[in-house]
């Protein structure tokens, strides 16, 4: 069949997003960071977008007949702000010192002419001197603010600490440079994440020459640092301490052993006795496993509550968002009339305040969706803000997307990355959706948190002589109207990282042994 180009007229239907639309998702599931990044990138583009100050929100702004708000100046002076102090009291600052003195003695019966002889003048109470010391401070403007911590000692980094010891160690200029390959390839943990074998051959060294300067790094202090495995860590700690002999360097290269609480097998690879085994695992206790973490690794971010929750004066919870995780954004209203009142830009300035509107209507409507469906995660977890975990109800995205009539993606985004500041601790948003378990004899379902802290709480109880197996726990659940499987008791006590019935019972024993010496 020969081909041929045809026009046919079809009529469709499809979602389309605007980009409006797109932005508003994006906001929604954006945490707080991310948010004042993106709004600091929208009020640098946008002429007509602006932050409000604290200082600004009693009389900068107002809100004009459009429902947005427009930046107006002060009353109170040229530059909008109110610079008028009142002036001190007459009685306190006289010029004739003299008479203000003897006044302050007739009223108070006392006498104060004398109190400092060795001064050569009064001082005023706001030290002109001692102001003007501070101001003169290289960097400091005039009435500039200061913060104290910018004058206290940061804290040493793991690679500082070594950089001031290794023209110690190692004179020569080579082995230096071979020395600093090795530093820049540690980790926050003081680990060698390198191949000396490669890093010889990088540099243009011999394998011989790259080991020995490896061995001077590895007695700089602290101890353990440039170990390449946590064997290798302990035992340069052990060697600093001379006790590496021949029964601890077999416990150092069995560590997996010890790690699944094999004191048999340990016991004869050592050739040891139990009192002298349980004294090798006391000074393993007291090594370092991680060298560098005393050090700064770098900068935590702390979390911000997007939600606080407060009990209320009537036996219920206050919901709040947290006005620090709120962006306060203006759209400068007065300064888009004046601009196009002459004409200039119009069409520049009406696309950005669209784009400006668009923003804090987004906005608005991010802060009421949050505010919804904590609200609902409160309303349905009551019985955990009152009891604590063991009441916590099993939940998921579709009961909180019916009760406040959004789409489940919407709950999906809102509690992703948002954080709820409660009278129990501070939680993430997803911590309240949890799985449902069900009950014995068709009682009300548990969640899986919930559950989860009861197999935690009954392992924590048990003692050296009666260690809970696996069987024990799934009969104590039911007991308590929990039906659950044995393999799925299994499976929560593995992702809690707790060991065995078998491993618990040598451990449990052990320790006792030890508490009994």
């Amino acid at each position: 069949m020969k081909p041929s180009a045809n026009h046919f007229l079809r009529q469709t239907q499809s979602l389309v997003m605007s980009p409006q639309q797109m932005q508003s998702i994006q906001l929604l599931q954006m945490n707080h960071f991310e948010l004042s990044q993106f709004i600091a990138q929208e009020v640098e583009q946008n002429p007509l977008l602006e932050f409000q100050d604290d200082d600004e929100a009693g009389g900068d702004c107002c809100e004009t007949e459009d429902g947005e708000y427009a930046h107006q100046p002060d009353a109170g002076g040229d530059d909008g702000y109110d610079n008028r102090a009142e002036a001190p009291s007459s009685d306190w600052y006289d010029n004739g010192g003299s008479a203000s003195t003897s006044r302050l003695n007739d009223e108070l019966d006392a006498n104060y002419t004398d109190v400092f002889p060795d001064d050569a003048a009064p001082q005023r109470l706001d030290a002109p001197e001692l102001v003007s010391q501070w101001k003169s401070m290289p960097g400091s403007g005039e009435g500039a603010d200061y913060d104290i911590d910018d004058f206290g000692a940061g804290q040493v980094s793991l690679r500082d600490h070594l950089a001031q010891q290794i023209p110690f160690a190692l004179p020569d200029m080579a082995d230096r440079l071979i020395a600093q390959n090795f530093v820049d390839q540690l980790n926050d943990c003081g680990y060698l994440q390198a191949d000396i074998v490669e890093a010889g051959e990088r540099l243009g060294t011999s394998l011989a020459q790259a080991e020995r300067v490896l061995a001077t790094l590895q007695s700089l202090d602290p101890p353990g640092v440039f170990a390449r495995s946590l064997a290798e860590c302990l035992a340069i700690q052990l060697r600093q301490k001379d006790r590496y002999d021949p029964a601890m360097q077999a416990l150092v290269e069995n560590l997996e052993l010890l790690a699944r609480r094999d004191f048999a097998t340990l016991k004869r690879l050592c050739g040891v006795d139990e009192e002298d085994l349980l004294d090798m695992l006391g000074e393993i206790r007291q090594l370092n496993p991680k060298p560098g973490s005393g050090f700064e690794a770098g900068v935590s971010e702390a979390i911000t509550p997007d939600v606080v929750v407060r009990s209320a004066s009537d036996g219920g919870w206050l919901v709040e968002l947290n006005p620090d995780t709120l962006p306060r954004v203006l759209v400068n209203q007065s300064y888009f009339s004046r601009v196009t009142k002459n004409g200039e830009d119009h069409a520049f300035l009406s696309d950005c305040l669209q784009s400006a509107n668009w923003l804090t209507r987004s906005l608005d409507q991010r802060a009421k969706t949050i505010m919804k469906v904590a609200s609902e995660i409160v309303r349905q977890q009551d019985a955990f803000l009152l009891h604590g975990v063991d009441h916590l109800r099993p939940l998921n995205l579709k009961t909180v997307a019916e009760a406040i009539k959004m789409h489940e993606s919407t709950v999906s985004r809102v509690t992703s990355n948002k954080y709820m500041l409660t009278p129990r601790g501070l939680f993430e948003l997803k911590y309240f959706f949890t799985v449902s378990i069900s009950a014995v004899a068709g009682g009300d379902s548990h969640s899986a948190e919930a559950v989860r802290h009861k197999i935690r709480a009954l392992i924590l109880q048990e003692s050296p002589e009666a260690v809970l197996s696996d069987d024990d726990i799934v009969d104590m659940l039911k007991k308590g109207g929990v039906d659950l499987a044995r393999r799925t008791v299994a499976k929560y006590r593995e992702a809690m990282n707790i060991a065995s019935s078998v491993q618990r019972r040598r451990e449990k024993r052990a320790l006792a042994k030890v508490a009994g010496f």
